[in-house]
């Protein structure tokens, strides 16, 4: 045991599933906290001894993993906030693991981003490294600069926050009749949630540059430049699972492992995966040197997810991989950015178009979730005209053009055509 302390911010499957399990497994920390509001949960957990269990997807089954000796602290409750700001400047490790940036500043005096720059003022340890998790590409950047605003003095060289590049699928599984034909075992006793994680544990950090600073969790892979990979978890991993979802609704499958029984579907993913997204981002970044930006590292990144993506035992579904399509399908987000940047790099994207437009079905079909204008809710698809297709893009990208935008329209009338 070392001198190590980890702070999670949020409890959800990326901290318990991840950071928590990794910083447990390491056996690196004296002490293992988390925040977390949810005062039932905090509650299950101390009555457990300060015991969790996380799923594990695997290949071949799903393993139970017990973590033990957490402390679950509530913010909200006065005792419990003194003992969080306590331990938060004791801290060597710190990690955020919440649904979106936007909520570090939320909350006033019990905001995550004023509880760090609490840590920071009053720091006891040596070094100092927060670990950002939420899914943006800048979110180390936006909670510094927020932290700063608030110290109003320039952060130690000691002290680094970090971004990271989380390509491990999870979920919380709430269904009882899941976690019962799952056999999942509930968070805590008392709790009708579980954790599920997928095995796959490659996660790609900010290089800490702190001297003489080993962190605690030594399995992750630090890199000095992680710009490449979260674009090859953009315009990979997560276009490629959306393309998938939107596929899957089309053909009307529910579950993303019936998938692997459409040699179609899969041919499409794999096709958009390697000839699409892998010769666009080889060919931009096979310059850095790294595996993954070759022909046959890629292609193996690529085979390798495909068979995680519909991998029986996580138990995925379509309608879960494929929420939030008004998102997915904005101009540079991950369908339409992989098609732009495919594009840019002299290819013709034809199999990432049948994904847009399986998606631009999902959001048809599924306007109670979205607020797709009365006058765009075509009953055609997929006989969609080029101008309705157009006018669907337009309400998506909010007017906005890219200088791609008739090269991707041309794509999606093809991809049309084949439907």
């Amino acid at each position: 045991m070392t001198d190590h302390i980890f702070t999670g911010f949020g409890f959800g499957p990326i901290q318990g599933g991840l950071f928590v399990k990794e910083a447990f497994a390491s056996g690196n920390f004296k002490r293992i906290v988390i925040s977390e509001i949810d005062q039932k949960l905090v509650d299950a957990v101390r009555a457990d001894g300060g015991s969790y269990y996380v799923n594990v997807a695997k290949s071949n089954g799903i393993e139970a993993l017990k973590i033990d000796n957490i402390e679950l602290l509530n913010p909200t409750v006065d005792s419990d906030r003194k003992k969080l700001l306590k331990v938060l400047a004791d801290s060597t490790e710190i990690v955020t693991s919440l649904p979106s940036v936007k909520i570090y500043d939320v909350g006033g005096d019990n905001s995550v981003s004023s509880f760090i720059s609490n840590a920071i003022t009053t720091n006891n340890a040596k070094a100092k490294i927060i670990y950002t998790a939420e899914n943006n590409n800048l979110a180390a950047e936006i909670l510094e600069k927020t932290v700063s605003a608030k110290i109003g003095t320039h952060i130690s060289n000691n002290i680094r926050f970090l971004n990271t590049v989380i390509g491990k699928m999870s979920r919380v599984v709430t269904d009882i009749e899941e976690i019962e034909q799952l056999h999942l075992k509930p968070i805590a006793r008392g709790i009708d949630r579980a954790f599920l994680v997928e095995e796959f544990n490659h996660i790609l950090v900010t290089r800490t540059n702190i001297k003489g600073f080993v962190p605690g969790i030594q399995v992750f892979v630090e890199k000095s430049d992680l710009l490449p990979f979260e674009e090859a978890k953009l315009y990979g991993h997560n276009a490629i699972h959306a393309l998938l979802a939107y596929l899957g609704f089309s053909k009307g499958w529910s579950r993303m492992t019936e998938l692997n029984n459409d040699p179609k579907i899969m041919q499409i993913a794999s096709n958009a995966f390697i000839n699409e997204s892998g010769k666009a981002l080889i060919n931009k970044y096979g310059n850095i040197g790294d595996t993954l930006f070759t022909q046959s590292g890629y292609k193996l990144y690529a085979e390798d997810l495909l068979k995680r993506m519909t991998n029986k035992y996580l138990g995925d579904t379509v309608a879960r991989a494929g929420r939030d399509v008004v998102r997915k399908l904005a101009m540079e987000d991950r369908i339409f950015g992989t098609m732009a940047l495919a594009i840019e790099n002299g290819l013709e994207p034809v199999n990432m178009a049948m994904g847009a437009m399986a998606g631009i079905n999902w959001l048809i079909k599924n306007v109670e979730n979205t607020s797709l204008p009365e006058k765009l809710k075509f009953n055609n698809w997929p006989n969609l005209t080029d101008t309705q297709i157009e006018d669907i893009l337009n309400w998506l990208w909010a007017g906005k053009t890219n200088k791609y935008n008739t090269q991707i329209i041309n794509c999606l009338c093809k991809a049309r055509d084949n439907f």
